[in-house]
């Protein structure tokens, strides 16, 4: 028995609604009634206009958006009095964590880059020092935030004007900038429309920050798209709060609270031993207990692994740490990547491994990810009105290139420079050697030991320079 779709994906709707239409010219030529079982691309119900108090219609459209999730459109309208409304609601669960999509919008195309907006989603546009706190839900394009920034600012401009003119001249200023992207409708001027592909247009940043991790805004071709970028985070307790997740409730920690279960001490293999510490969520301030365990990497050396994971708000942290001695030398490992295999191979980098990510127990695709996220919010600042539009599309095809490389679309080398030996990459042919890696051990330069704070450690002798002293 074939399962029935709920949220077909909106190409499907459109071939399905084609279909019906073409049914029923078929039928307006044939004089043949309609068949009452066929299926509806959009679902109408009466409800009541909050207006007027009559009867209206609202219509639903249940759909997929590719690379994203399942959405509701509702579209209310009223005959009698005409009031009409549009609104989108997310169908998906809450995800684990908040999201954070970034665009750069550097011409008239990318005005057209479709937009979900969720009721707890908030709109920021850094270079205008604008921000659109979280309302009801949208389908939309990023011409029509614009459009809408524009008409809410314009409609009490000329009551601002007599009452407050400082403030009618800070909020005008905002809407003539905005206007040099897309005049006003209602605009008679000669300002350049959005739809003239070759008007300049000033480049700026929109950024959807969404708690509930339910919006989303287009790429192009690919999620390589070097002026589109996704990045996600922890949800704060407040956060967690306003989504409903968690009580804002004292009691709750009371019921919660319960003596930390005590470290296993009867095993008699340490690395079966695992450790709990009590302590208290950083994300929603609910006790929780953080473990630690020892591990043995094979053919490497002894690792100590805490994890945190709550679960009340679903927040996780992990790190890893050396668990054996300071090694003599430095090592560097040297690694040509191929294929998508590659990427599934275990890495620890830890944290005085040349790099900006701190200490890390992952694979491969996992750390180039972390390193795209992070570099993903550098293109979007730089003044747009600055002299450095060179270097910030350097900056986008160099990001373009580092989505390519974690993709495994183009062969790449990756060298883990450790000077304390504690950094790791798996050798999928251990215990022989693998051919694409080359593994050098070095020694230490004096700088290198001073940064450790190696050069100034004695471990021999001490006791005859505390007799002296």
């Amino acid at each position: 028995m074939c399962k029935h779709n709920l949220f077909p994906s909106i190409g499907t709707l459109a071939q399905q609604a084609d279909s019906q239409l073409d049914s029923i010219a078929e039928n307006v030529r044939l004089a043949t009634p309609p068949k009452e079982d066929d299926d509806r691309v959009v679902e109408e119900i009466e409800s009541l206009c909050m207006n007027c108090e009559e009867q209206g219609v609202t219509r639903l459209l249940l759909t997929s958006i590719p690379y994203f999730h399942e959405v509701i459109l509702m579209s209310f309208r009223c005959e009698h009095c005409g009031f009409s409304n549009n609104e989108t609601q997310s169908a998906g669960v809450i995800r684990p964590e908040g999201t954070i999509y970034t665009a750069r919008i550097l011409s008239r195309q990318d005005l057209n880059r479709q937009i979900v907006k969720s009721e707890t989603c908030t709109v920021t546009i850094p270079e205008y020092e604008l921000t659109i706190p979280a309302s009801k839900g949208q389908l939309t394009t990023v011409e029509g935030i614009i459009q809408d920034v524009i008409r809410d600012l314009s409609y009490d401009q000329p009551l601002r004007r007599i009452q407050d003119e400082d403030t009618f001249t800070k909020i005008q200023a905002l809407i003539d900038k905005l206007k040099v992207i897309i005049p006003d409708e209602d605009e008679t001027s000669t300002t350049p429309r959005a739809t003239n592909s070759e008007a300049p247009m000033p480049p700026f940043t929109l950024k959807l920050d969404d708690s509930a991790g339910n919006s989303f805004i287009e790429f192009v071709d690919s999620m390589a798209d070097p002026k589109w970028n996704l990045r996600t985070y922890r949800r704060t307790k407040e956060q967690n709060v306003a989504l409903g997740l968690i009580a804002d409730d004292s009691a709750v920690e009371e019921d919660l609270t319960e003596s930390a279960p005590a470290a296993s001490t009867d095993d008699k293999n340490d690395n079966e031993e695992i450790y709990v510490f009590p302590g208290v969520c950083s994300s929603c301030g609910h006790p929780l207990n953080t473990m630690m365990k020892k591990v043995v990497i094979p053919y490497f050396k002894d690792v100590l692994i805490m994890s945190t994971n709550c679960e009340l708000c679903g927040y996780r942290d992990n790190e890893v740490k050396s668990g054996g001695a300071i090694s003599e030398k430095g090592k560097r490992i040297t690694l040509r990547i191929e294929d998508s295999e590659d990427l599934s191979r275990d890495i620890l980098k830890s944290e005085t491994c040349a790099g900006t990510l701190g200490g890390r127990f992952t694979t491969l695709e996992g750390i180039l990810e972390q390193k795209v996220f992070a570099s993903g919010d550098s293109v979007g600042s730089a003044d747009p009105d600055g002299p450095d539009i060179q270097e910030r599309n350097k900056f986008e095809i160099f990001l373009a290139n580092l989505k390519a490389v974690k993709n495994a679309e183009r062969p790449f080398t990756l060298i883990l420079d450790d000077p304390l030996a504690n950094s790791y990459l798996q050798n999928l042919y251990a215990p022989d050697p693998d051919p694409s890696m080359v593994i050098e051990l070095y020694d230490r330069s004096w700088e290198q030991n001073e940064d450790l704070g190696l050069n100034d450690m004695k471990v021999e002798g001490y006791e005859q320079d505390d007799a002296k002293s």
